[in-house]
């Protein structure tokens, strides 16, 4: 198992760790692809669904893939900010204070159930979703790289819960659900989980390095300035409709960019095309907006309003741009 971009097709490779994960959840493959590109773009994600459809396996499956360090955090109500980033110890012997470290210290995160946690404790997410290292008594410790939290919420639960606050939503680069897996897709993964499970026999089929050699790709994708201004202008029509009492942040925009990039390298493509943008726009906004009262009364939805907007903003002229 090697790494050489003088060989080794990013498609080929992208392909070889879906259909790793794919060997433990069943039938979802879309919603595989899109974390992959979140992952490979340097984004987060945020799965909400009802408990038991496999958020924790998925995560694992992804972390074991590309043999990362894999920490999961169990949120509650009583967890503190220390809990998550670590602490300083005085040693006796050395006379000064160490730092331990905390288990946001690796290279995948499961944040199981955010929302069950305070917000105290929610912020001290922030700083490592956004800049990706954690700041203990005036000290700032680098994460690991690469860095990813994959955090899960249960919609339907408000019980002893605190609602995600937007400049926590907007950290994460996507919003996804795995849902309920269709009749046939349920009973093979019933027969593949019969004597054990098949993460116990996943193995690595890309190291860290060469990740973070394909997120690297990435950023090199071209993007066309005629792209980009049809980015500003989904966003900015976010922020004037009629709809919404607010719109999609700058951040969001940079995230759809970003995003954009990993599917057109996971689609052994050298430049974003639209067609990359409006295929990510609804998982990259819709937990981004936020719907006036009467809209949210009348039953409308965000990605309901975002398909209408993708539906009227001009989309530039096809051209076939490669980048230099």
């Amino acid at each position: 198992m090697s790494f050489n971009p003088l060989f080794d097709r990013p498609q080929v490779l992208v392909e070889r760790v879906i259909q790793n994960i794919e060997k433990v959840i069943v039938g979802k493959r879309e919603v595989i692809e899109k974390i992959v590109t979140a992952y490979i773009a340097g984004g987060h994600v945020l799965l909400e669904d009802v408990p038991g459809t496999g958020k924790t396996m998925l995560v694992k499956a992804l972390a074991r893939s590309v043999d990362s360090r894999f920490q999961r955090i169990q949120f509650t109500p009583d967890l503190l900010p220390s809990d998550l980033t670590g602490v300083s110890v005085y040693n006796r012997k050395k006379g000064e204070f160490e730092y331990k470290p905390g288990p946001l210290h690796a290279n995948v995160i499961l944040a199981d159930e955010l929302n069950r946690t305070s917000p105290r404790t929610q912020a001290a997410m922030l700083e490592a979703m956004e800049e990706h290292c954690v700041t203990v008594d005036g000290n700032t410790y680098e994460l690991p790289d690469p860095f990813m939290v994959m955090a899960t919420q249960n919609p339907l639960d408000y019980e002893g819960t605190y609602r995600l606050p937007e400049a926590q939503l907007d950290r994460f680069m996507m919003r996804l659900s795995i849902g309920y897996p269709g009749k046939a897709q349920e009973a093979l993964m019933l027969e593949r989980m019969e004597r054990s499970s098949p993460l116990d026999r996943l193995r690595p089929v890309l190291y860290r390095e060469e990740w973070i050699a394909l997120r690297k790709q990435a950023a090199q994708v071209y993007v066309d300035a005629s792209v980009k201004r049809y980015i500003v202008e989904l966003s900015d029509a976010t922020r004037s409709h009629r709809d919404l009492a607010a719109g999609a942040s700058p951040r969001a925009s940079f995230a759809l960019m970003r995003a954009g990039q990993a599917r057109a390298l996971m689609l052994d493509r050298g430049y974003v095309i639209p067609d990359d943008i409006k295929a990510l726009v609804r998982d990259t906004y819709t937990h981004r907006v936020i719907l006036h009262h009467e809209a949210r009364m009348s039953g409308i939805q965000a990605a309901e309003i975002l398909d209408g907007i993708v539906s009227k903003v001009p989309v530039p002229a096809a051209r076939a741009v490669m980048a230099n």
